[in-house]
C-alpha cells in the first residue's frame, strides 16, 4: 500500500488510492442504511480494531476518548456524531489512524472494507446543495456512491484552535517590498471551499490580486486561457484533476516556464517534498504553515530562492 501510493504521490498520473469504509445509519423504521466513504491512503497510517478506550472530561462531543498505540497516545473521533447521523445500537469497532498536517488522530467506522485505485476524472465534485458539508468528492463504483471526506475540515472544527491558524498583522504591511501586491495576481486551487477561502482572505488582506479554482481542471482552464497570472498554489487531492497531474502538465508546456507553481498540502513529508520539487514545483508548504503563506509567495515573486 505505502510503495503504490508514494508512486502516486510522485508521478504526477493523477491517480489515487482510497480506504472505503461504512458509517451506517438508521432511517425512522430502524433499518439499517449502508454509508460508504472514504480517504486518500496517503493519510493512512493503518487499520486497528478498537482497543481500550480511556475518556476525556470536557472534551468535544465528537471525541470518544484516546487509545494508546505503541508510543502514541492517540485522540479518536466519533465520524457518526461527526456527520450527524442516527446510530443508536449500531456498534462501531474499526479505528483508521489518520496522518496529515503534522496530526495523527484515530476516527472510528463500522467498518473497512477495501483499498481502491481511481483516476481523479472519476471523482465528481459534491454538489452545491452539500457544500458545506464536509465533502470533497463523489465517486460511484459497483453501484454505490462513496463520499470523500474532507479531514482537515472535520479535524480544524473539532480542535479548540485551529490547525490553520491567520496570517500575522505585520504580514500584511508590503510598502518596504520592491513590488506592488496589487499588481500581482495569484491562483488558488483548492478543493474545499474551507481551506480555499482562508487562503484567498489571507492573500487578498495583504493586498494580492486573487482567482479560485475548485479543482486542478479549473485551474487548468484558468491557466492555458492566458489571463493575467503570476503565481499558482495548489492543493494536491483534487476532483477531476489534482495538483500533481497540474503541475507536471505545467512544466511540460515550454510557454509556461515562467509560471510559478507552490504546492500547498496536508501531505507535505520531507520525502514527498522532495519528489513534488523534482516535479516542478518551486516551494512546499503544510496546512498549518498558512501563517508563512504570504511571506512565501512575496519572497518566491522577489526571485528569493526557496528554502531547501
Amino acid at each position: 500500500m505505502a510503495t503504490e501510493t508514494n508512486i502516486l504521490l510522485e508521478s504526477g498520473t493523477n491517480e489515487l488510492e482510497i480506504v472505503v469504509f461504512r458509517v451506517d445509519e438508521l432511517n425512522e423504521r430502524g433499518e439499517t442504511i449502508p454509508c460508504h466513504f472514504a480517504v486518500n491512503v496517503a493519510k493512512v497510517r493503518e487499520i486497528i480494531r478498537l482497543p481500550q478506550l480511556f475518556k476525556v472530561v470536557n472534551s468535544h462531543p465528537a471525541v470518544v476518548g484516546m487509545i494508546k498505540l505503541r508510543d502514541k497516545v492517540i485522540t479518536v473521533i466519533d465520524l457518526a456524531q461527526v456527520l450527524n447521523k442516527n446510530v443508536d445500537g449500531l456498534s462501531a469497532n474499526n479505528v483508521i489512524v489518520l496522518e496529515f498536517n503534522r496530526l495523527v488522530i484515530g476516527v472510528l467506522v463500522q467498518s473497512v472494507s477495501r483499498i481502491h485505485r481511481i483516476s481523479w476524472e472519476s471523482v465528481e465534485p459534491p454538489s452545491k446543495m452539500i457544500d458545506n458539508m464536509h465533502i470533497t468528492g463523489v465517486v460511484k463504483q459497483e453501484g454505490n456512491i462513496i463520499l470523500i471526506l474532507d479531514f482537515e475540515r472535520i479535524i480544524a472544527e473539532i480542535c479548540s484552535q485551529s490547525i490553520l491558524q491567520e496570517v500575522q498583522e505585520e504580514q500584511l504591511d508590503g510598502t518596504a517590498l520592491p513590488f506592488d501586491r496589487g499588481s500581482k495576481t495569484v491562483l488558488v486551487a483548492d478543493d474545499s471551499s474551507f481551506i480555499r477561502q482562508t487562503m484567498v482572505s489571507s492573500l487578498r488582506m495583504a493586498g494580492y490580486q486573487v482567482a479560485e479554482a475548485e479543482n486542478g481542471e479549473e485551474a487548468w482552464e484558468y491557466i492555458d486561457a492566458g489571463k493575467t497570472l503570476d503565481m499558482l498554489i495548489t492543493d494536491i487531492e483534487m476532483p477531476r484533476m489534482d495538483g500533481l497531474h497540474l503541475t507536471k502538465r505545467i512544466r511540460e508546456e515550454k510557454s509556461l516556464d515562467w509560471l510559478q507553481v507552490v504546492i500547498f498540502s496536508s501531505l507535505a513529508s520531507e520525502d514527498n517534498k522532495r519528489k513534488w520539487k523534482n516535479l516542478g514545483a518551486c516551494d512546499i508548504l503544510t496546512k498549518p504553515d498558512l501563517p508563512r503563506l504570504v511571506d512565501v509567495v512575496d519572497g518566491i515573486i522577489q526571485g528569493e530562492k526557496p528554502a531547501a
